[in-house]
């Protein structure tokens, strides 16, 4: 998306993130090194300014033709006081804040999200994240996505990178696992 940006740290123009390979967590190949994920670990920030463009365009890429994405006067007539974002471009904002930090061969295998306060045009949503398990090369992250009203999203995502494992070996935070997600998936 235009206009969002991944805090943390950078290697000239390029944001980098970390992925799993070669049995630990390593930055990716334009990171500086990586010390591996463990349970507990934060991830950085995703910050994303909402644009109408991009409500609207995330309604009309995922066939969400209800009115209250792209019509303020309709939205405004059913108590709302402009468009808001939809669960379905808010999924794949989440997705993304995911990819960007494990890398393009992540596997999401399990996105389980609740929507909160909506997402209006001139609104900024915040993405953090913080690693509760790992076992092998499979990792679950608590998401939440806030604006200036509050927690527009919660929930945790579960992310597969082929072919690595996590340092520490399998089951670490295993009293976080749980099962539960956030309220319910998507």
């Amino acid at each position: 998306m235009t206009g969002s940006r991944m805090t943390g740290r950078t290697t000239g123009s390029r944001t980098t993130g970390s992925r799993m390979t070669g049995g630990r967590v390593t930055g990716r190949p334009d990171a500086a090194g990586g010390d591996g994920a463990r349970a507990g670990d934060e991830l950085p920030e995703l910050t994303i300014p909402v644009t109408r463009t991009l409500i609207v365009s995330g309604a009309i890429a995922s066939r969400d033709y209800q009115d209250v994405h792209h019509d303020a006067a309709a939205a405004q007539e059913k108590g709302s006081p402009d468009v808001f974002m939809n669960i379905l471009t808010t999924n794949g904002l989440v997705g993304r804040y995911i990819t960007d930090h494990f890398g393009s061969g992540a596997i999401l295998r399990k996105v389980a999200i609740r929507l909160g306060a909506p997402n209006y045009p001139g609104d900024t949503m915040v993405l953090t994240g913080s690693v509760e398990r790992v076992d092998g090369d499979t990792a679950t992250v608590r998401v939440v996505g806030s604006n200036g009203i509050g927690k527009h999203v919660t929930g945790t995502v579960t992310v597969t990178v082929p072919g690595g494992a996590v340092q520490g070996g399998a089951d670490q935070g295993g009293a976080a696992q749980g099962g539960a997600s956030a309220g319910g998936a998507a």
